[in-house]
């Protein structure tokens, strides 16, 4: 079975992000993927530092952290927009996740994975130029990034109380994101 490990990139209790991560996990689960969400919050990793890592080794929230990457196909992220980028709670999570262990395969978290990306925002694009950058950093992990990617704007007002987004077509288009990543991962398993 095509696992899928989703987040988002935001440690605000009330995250729009988390919110829109769950309606592409519920995609992907539609599309038969089995699918880990989790919050970055329980991941407390010190920001990266070649000589802490030198000194300490890999902390062991990164550590676990990775591993979830390694066990899974293909990943999920809503990242909100910091001053046109993605944030650096992902950004440091990432970071982590890329640092090879002993006799490991460089980027072994992510080479050849499939990888769906999308963002909320309050503002008008919401979040969309921090999906560029997003996307370049995944690409250059050697993820396979899906062409579809989302923006919702106004996310303040984009969601009822259980989550669901209230404009049924960004509905179906963050639900399809996760079916496509599910759908590319259960081909590339082939």
């Amino acid at each position: 079975m095509t696992k899928i490990l989703a987040f988002a990139g935001s440690a605000r209790k009330n995250s729009y992000n988390k919110k829109l991560v769950a309606v592409a996990a519920n995609g992907a689960q539609k599309a038969g993927a089995e699918v880990t969400l989790i919050d970055l919050n329980d991941f407390d990793m010190p920001i990266f530092n070649e000589d802490l890592e030198a000194e300490k080794g890999m902390p062991e929230a990164a550590q676990s952290f990775k591993d979830l990457l390694i066990q899974h196909d293909g990943v999920l992220i809503a990242s909100p927009e910091y001053n046109s980028g993605y944030s650096a709670l992902l950004k440091n999570a990432i970071d982590w996740a890329s640092r090879s262990a002993p006799g490991e395969a460089p980027l072994a978290a992510f080479n050849g994975k499939v990888a769906g990306i999308m963002a909320a925002s309050p503002g008008g694009l919401g979040g969309l130029r921090g999906l560029v950058s997003l996307r370049m950093l995944l690409g250059n992990l050697s993820m396979h990034v899906i062409p579809n990617q989302r923006a919702v704007s106004r996310a303040f007002e984009a969601f009822n109380e259980e989550g669901v987004l209230l404009d049924e077509r960004q509905q179906k288009g963050i639900e399809s994101i996760g079916g496509d990543v599910a759908a590319m991962c259960a081909k590339l398993k082939a």
